[in-house]
């Protein structure tokens, strides 16, 4: 991640950080195949379902983020406004708290990894039927978001196509399921309760802090009204129906 940010700072684009946040799960997963000691059937699913995760993510952002790397995203334009003389140093830190973040996350994938038990448990299952439920529904709503946006038509509306409809965030409540799976995963493991750690840090950081809010700033920026009135009659994060009274 130093690396990353040298680049990013000789680019002027803070956004690479999400591509390179992403890929670092795969290092983790390749380490841990070949350095933990747990049941290998084990490591192999734990090892291929973070893969799968980690490339869908890393290449669907190294598309997005890659396709304008001259022009930074919103958000983080907004954090170099308000963090003024100090954004160089501000930046630094943030992107080793990524590389920080990377660890601390994995620990669900660590628990699985290192766990001798040799058998797949109900719960296991569970966990990685949950985990499938959210690969699909992100990389649905990823591509209903992708495909809206290369109309020409719709630049500037707000996008309400399919899971968009239902959620204003169908991607992220997703990617909580996802972590939700690991958990599960993680919970047959000696001390797999504290796996819990994992989507409830997801959780809170969609919810407070690089998410939904920075996400909505800057829709209501670049949206106005049109958003303000999508947030009015649109779930925030579990997909439902819309709002009585108010057509789909």
């Amino acid at each position: 991640m130093l690396l990353v940010y040298l680049w990013a700072y000789n680019i002027k684009n803070a956004g690479v950080v999400d591509i390179f946040w992403a890929f670092n799960f795969s290092i983790i997963a390749v380490l841990l195949y070949f350095l933990a000691d747990g049941w290998m059937q084990r490591k192999i699913i734990i090892c291929c379902m973070v893969l799968i995760w980690s490339l869908r993510l890393g290449i669907y952002l190294l598309i997005r983020v890659g396709s304008h790397l001259d022009e930074e995203e919103g958000r983080y334009k907004k954090m170099r406004e308000e963090w003024g003389a100090s954004v160089n140093r501000k930046l630094f830190l943030f992107f080793q708290a990524q590389a920080l973040s990377n660890i601390y996350l994995a620990i669900p994938f660590f628990l699985i990894a290192f766990n001798t038990k040799e058998n797949i448990s109900a719960l296991e299952y569970t966990g990685v039927i949950v985990w499938a439920v959210g690969i699909c529904g992100e990389a649905f709503s990823d591509a209903q978001l992708k495909r809206f946006k290369k109309n020409p038509a719709n630049k500037g509306k707000v996008c309400n196509a399919g899971l968009w409809n239902y959620s204003r965030h169908p991607n992220y409540f997703f990617e909580s399921v996802i972590w939700i799976g690991y958990f599960l995963v993680a919970l047959n493991a000696n001390y797999g309760w504290i796996g819990f750690l994992s989507p409830l840090t997801i959780t809170l950081l969609l919810f407070r802090v690089t998410g939904i809010p920075l996400t909505e700033q800057q829709a209501i920026r670049s949206k106005g009204e049109a958003y303000k009135e999508y947030q009015r009659t649109t779930s925030m994060f579990v997909p439902w129906f819309k709002k009585s009274g108010v057509e789909n």
